[in-house]
């Protein structure tokens, strides 16, 4: 029986999805050692490996079959662009991307004026306003504070992840609009959906059940 390698997202998000595979009795007691110098873990007797990349680099690893399945956020997987399924949302890391700015900002949108938006996440902020609001803006790419850039001038408004609003708020900012929901996502290679079709599938579906079950509890 060959490995299936899980690639994940280094950080919260990895741990949270490693507490989910455990809940459906995939498990890996190599990851609990912290002094741990190794790059690549192992379940022996179940046949998956495990390893951490950064968010930006999971679907990278999945489209190249370097990885069959990733364990990434919404807005990489966006971002990114690469050719692979995604097939589940696990509904964790839930939070939006959303266009921020002061609150006069808000009069720059609705008249489709030429704006400076500055993100992390230019891929994202092109799709959504120039094919969704059909406005043409021009796109300042940064990888520090994004809330930065409407306050020393570099930019009108900032497309950014949000999950409190609290260093928004912080800052004189607000969410102007939202451009979508995010959460953690399971992608898969292509040819490993064929290949190992059986085994990708059920594992697919106990983590389906166990996210329908979790979101029922919340519910009660």
């Amino acid at each position: 029986m060959n490995y299936i390698t899980i690639a994940l997202a280094k950080g919260r998000l990895a741990k949270k999805a490693m507490e989910m595979l455990a809940a459906i009795g995939i498990t890996c007691e190599e990851m609990q050692d912290p002094t741990s110098r190794k790059l690549i873990f192992a379940n022996e007797e179940l046949k998956f490996r495990f390893f951490l990349a950064k968010a930006n680099d999971v679907p990278t690893y999945v489209e190249y079959g370097a990885a069959d399945i990733g364990i990434v956020g919404k807005d990489t997987i966006l971002e990114e662009s690469r050719k692979m399924y995604e097939v589940l949302d696990l509904k964790i890391g839930q939070c939006r991307m959303c266009v921020a700015g002061p609150e006069d900002a808000a009069e720059l949108l609705k008249h489709g004026e030429l704006i400076r938006v500055a993100t992390k996440y230019p891929r994202i902020a092109k799709d959504y306003f120039y094919n969704k609001k059909h406005q043409t803006v021009e796109i300042i790419k940064l990888n520090g504070s994004i809330e930065l850039a409407p306050i020393v001038g570099l930019s009108e408004v900032i497309v950014d992840i949000v999950e409190t609003g609290s260093t928004l708020k912080e800052n004189g900012l607000v969410v102007l609009e939202e451009v979508c929901p995010l959460s953690a996502r399971m992608v898969v290679n292509q040819v490993s959906m064929k290949m190992e079709h059986e085994r990708i599938t059920t594992l697919i579906n106990a983590l389906k059940e166990l996210v329908i079950e979790r979101s029922q509890k919340r519910m009660e």
